[in-house]
């Protein structure tokens, strides 16, 4: 398969799976991988299939809000939940946050990368919409 090589190297955040901007797949695969990011139920809004700009956004304000809840778990879970678990088991729990807070911020990365080549493609909104 041969793509476009696109104006610019992609970065380390661009996901794998997504089609280097400029190529025929591009606007697809974008789509199919942003909608593995957020709930399934955000599928049903043809809205978001029609115009991807607007589920790039919706993407990066929901992995935006889950990095945000993870900030704060991990901020508040030793005194919740010390009288709950062992000193151990909340280790583990604080590690737990650690590593969803690393996948998650390397999540918003790729996003907003997307969500950058997607509005770059977009074409301007014509007033005759």
């Amino acid at each position: 398969m041969l793509w476009d090589m696109p104006d610019q190297p992609l970065t380390s955040d661009w996901p794998a799976s997504v089609h280097p901007p400029g190529s025929d797949s591009f606007e697809q695969t974008a789509l199919d991988w942003l909608f593995d990011q957020v709930p399934a139920d955000y599928r049903l809004h043809g809205v978001l299939r029609r115009h991807p700009v607007a589920l790039s956004r919706l993407a990066r304000q929901y992995v935006l809000a889950t990095l945000e809840a993870a900030r704060e778990g991990y901020r508040t879970a030793r005194v919740d939940l010390r009288d709950h678990l062992s000193p151990h088991a909340l280790d583990q729990v604080m590690n737990a946050y650690l590593a969803e807070g690393r996948r998650t911020a390397g999540v918003l990365r790729s996003v907003e990368a997307v969500d950058g080549a997607l509005r770059a493609a977009a074409p301007e909104r014509s007033d005759h919409e």
